[in-house]
């Protein structure tokens, strides 16, 4: 991943801090995230989602709405409205630098403006909220008591997230004016709205309204166990292996040659430099990801090496058995192969030195009203299978730098 940090002018002048993250391969999309309200753009969630989905080929532009981060500006003079003109002050930028964004994603209080924004926006293609809610007035019930002390003195310092900050009643009043029905009714593009059904900042029924008021081509996607934050990892490789999913039938994407690959070639790429995560691809129709547990530095998001090997061994099996009971029509109604795998040490005879050894344990279940000859016989049969026998031999590897 390439990324390219800049400031571009905000809605009142101030420089606004952007950080534009680059896919090392095939550049298929651009998209902007905006974050959520009184967050930054370096947000765990935001950081997640944007590396995942550049790995995925999506350009992503974060950026510091003003007055937040590292953007200048002071936030007590900010409120909806300018987050909203800061938003287009990010796509004009990007526009201006040859790569029109053709997507929106917005967190929270950061997804009511992308939907805002969108609705005059013709360029935008897709938009994605995450967690939003459908009356940017929903935040108001966050500064609790302090909403008398703010009409009183025009201002108030509220604590948010643990952090001071000052809203004022001009922000109250904006956002309380705010309405984003008449906006999302108006999209012309595709929509897809994500959101935990358990998150307690923002209830999920804010989904339900947005979702109702926008036409089609629109979609729900369930974020089940996510907090409002999206604090956990695969939460966020969820989401945006979900957005790219979606995403991939509404934008202007044309895949690449580079991006195909040869027939008989099985690819695998490092999704995420920093952990274990890889994309696996056989073909332009078969696809799957690997990694390692959490207990060795990876994500746990996908098998390991060894489990796929194992799966290996116990698919062939499987399709082997299945393949001799057909053949020979005998009652077999269901398959299943558990199986384990470890290294032992073991003991050459001829040079008396101790190596370890792969040790594949293979579970057989066989279903059906099948004779015990018959039992017995499948279970040879699962001897035959390709890659036992693959196992069993000694294989060559041959590497060498493409």
């Amino acid at each position: 991943m390439q990324t390219e940090r800049f400031t571009f002018p905000g809605h009142g002048g101030h420089n606004l801090a952007a950080r534009l993250d680059m896919p090392d391969g095939a550049h298929l999309a651009t998209a902007v995230f905006a974050h959520c309200f009184t967050c930054s753009k370096d947000i765990i969630a935001a950081r997640r989602i944007s590396a995942r989905l550049t790995a995925m080929g999506y350009a992503v532009l974060r950026f510091d709405f003003t007055g937040l981060g590292h953007s200048e500006g002071e936030f007590e003079n900010t409120d909806f409205t300018s987050n909203v003109a800061d938003l287009f002050s990010a796509v004009t930028t990007l526009t201006e630098k040859g790569m029109q964004p053709s997507m929106l994603i917005g967190h929270s209080l950061g997804g009511a403006a992308v939907l805002k924004a969108a609705a005059d926006l013709p360029d935008i293609r897709a938009v994605v909220t995450i967690g939003a809610p459908a009356d940017p007035a929903h935040v108001v019930h966050n500064f609790g008591a302090s909403l008398d002390e703010i009409e009183k003195n025009g201002r108030a310092e509220v604590s948010l997230g643990g952090r001071p900050f000052t809203i004022s009643q001009d922000f109250v009043d904006d956002v309380s004016a705010a309405q984003i029905d008449g906006c999302i009714a108006r999209l012309k593009s595709a929509l897809l709205v994500l959101h935990s059904p358990i998150d307690q900042t923002v209830g999920v029924e804010n989904a339900a309204q947005i979702f109702t008021a926008a036409k089609h081509p629109k979609s729900y996607v369930s974020l089940d166990q996510a907090d409002h934050l999206i604090s956990s990892a695969q939460d966020a490789e969820y989401a945006a292996e979900v957005i790219a999913a979606w995403s991939r039938k509404y934008l202007p994407i044309v895949a690449p040659e580079i991006d195909t690959v040869p027939e008989g070639i099985l690819r695998v790429s490092e999704a995420d430099p920093k952990g274990f995560l890889q994309d696996i691809r056989s073909g332009d129709n078969h696809t799957a990801v690997a990694d390692e547990p959490k207990a060795y530095g990876g994500t746990n998001l996908g098998m390991t090496p060894y489990g796929f090997l194992s799966a290996a061994l116990g698919a062939c099996t499987s399709m082997t058995i299945r393949m001799y009971a057909r053949r020979k029509k005998w009652p077999l109604d269901h398959v299943r192969v558990d199986i384990s795998h470890a290294k032992s040490h073991f003991q050459d005879a001829e040079t008396e030195t101790t190596t370890k050894v792969d040790v594949f344990d293979r579970a057989v279940h066989l279903t059906g009203d099948l004779s015990d000859e018959q039992r017995q016989r499948l279970l040879e049969i699962a001897d035959k299978c390709p890659v036992h026998k693959t196992l069993e031999q000694s294989s060559k590897i041959t590497t060498h730098l493409a």
